[in-house]
């Protein structure tokens, strides 16, 4: 078998994996829906019970896409900033993405107490938190493009990256010292992650976001490969290192910017899926990786939201506790059967 038929194969039995994981993360919940109630939920059929229509289409479908968009989208900016510092350590959130968000939201949340009961039931709506969490990355971004416009080194990039990080932390710090206990909870609860918030308009936002970083993404996959050979390599081959790394960046921002602001700050997914893939597919052209990666993000978020709602009970768990949980015994036991790090 040639290596494109059994790339081709790799790519079906995973897609048809992805399938399934789908099709069980919206039947399981505290309700169990037949799968072919749910077909008929989806095509319009007549199911055995009108409630489990309401169910499929208004909660647990807009759910599942929001699996997918969270899954693929931190998989893929996990892989772009792994390749653009070449640092298998590298998240989507080195940049300090997900700090600013969540320093938006704290300043939000735990600075509400000093607004007027009205006023502060306003600005903390889901919408609110949203444009929180955006306005805090988008500065945050902005500012680490400034610094990548100046500096020449890549590494010096991350550096920078993670000091806004920490700047951003400390300040979150600060506010949760000195703000009132339910404010407080209120921005735990939100720190933990969640992707049953949303609309299917808050979706259709959340899709076009996503989209415009994926485009990016794939625009940038020649470069990409590029940079796997070194810059100075890159540079020889005419690559225009600053606006590659600009193009990257951007897309890394919209990704897990978007996703910080939809669905909270969402761990280990960016960081693991990356390293799983290349575990499968043993290889580094991101011809095959971003695809891959997609899928394999995809799947596992799914896997992990499935697990979160403890089926057949009322309890739903927060998702960054079972995506640490599930996923990083997996990239050990991976990484120590392997002996080698792929990248």
């Amino acid at each position: 078998m040639t290596l494109r038929k059994s790339y081709t194969l790799t790519f079906f039995l995973i897609f048809i994996v992805m399938a399934a994981c789908f099709i069980t993360n919206i039947s399981l919940g505290s309700v169990i829906i037949p799968w072919l109630d749910i077909f008929y939920s989806l095509t319009g059929g007549a199911v055995e019970k009108e409630s489990w229509r309401l169910i499929v289409l208004d909660y647990r479908l807009p759910k599942a896409i929001t699996a997918v968009l969270v899954g693929s989208g931190l998989g893929v900016s996990g892989l772009l900033m792994q390749t653009l510092f070449r640092n298998p350590l590298a998240g989507p959130f080195v940049l300090g993405i997900s700090s600013g968000a969540s320093l938006g939201v704290a300043l939000l949340i735990l600075g509400s107490s000093s607004l007027s009961l009205v006023l502060s039931d306003f600005l903390i709506s889901k919408w609110g938190l949203v444009i929180a969490a955006s306005l805090g990355s988008i500065i945050v971004l902005f500012a680490v493009l400034l610094v990548s416009i100046r500096v020449k080194d890549t590494m010096a990039i991350l550096i920078i990256g993670l000091m806004f990080g920490s700047i951003t932390a400390a300040v979150v710090s600060v506010l949760s010292y000195f703000a009132p206990a339910q404010q407080l909870q209120q921005y735990i609860f939100w720190g933990f992650g969640s992707l049953g918030n949303l609309s299917w308009h808050d979706l259709l936002l959340f899709v076009i976001i996503f989209s415009f970083g994926i485009l990016l993404t794939i625009a940038s996959i020649k470069p990409l490969n590029t940079l796997l050979l070194g810059e100075n390599y890159a540079k020889s081959m005419g690559l225009n290192i600053k606006v590659s790394r600009l193009i990257i960046i951007i897309a890394t921002g919209l990704l897990a910017g978007g996703i910080t602001a939809f669905a909270g700050p969402i761990a280990f997914i960016g960081l693991a899926v990356p390293h799983l893939t290349r575990q499968l597919y043993h290889t580094s052209d991101h011809k095959i990786l971003v695809p891959a990666v997609l899928l394999m993000g995809s799947i596992i978020m799914l896997i992990c939201d499935t697990v979160a709602q403890l089926p057949f009970t009322e309890y739903t768990l927060p998702i960054n506790a079972i995506t640490s949980l599930i996923g990083a015994p997996v990239v050990i036991w991976l990484l120590v059967r392997k002996r080698k790090m792929l990248f």
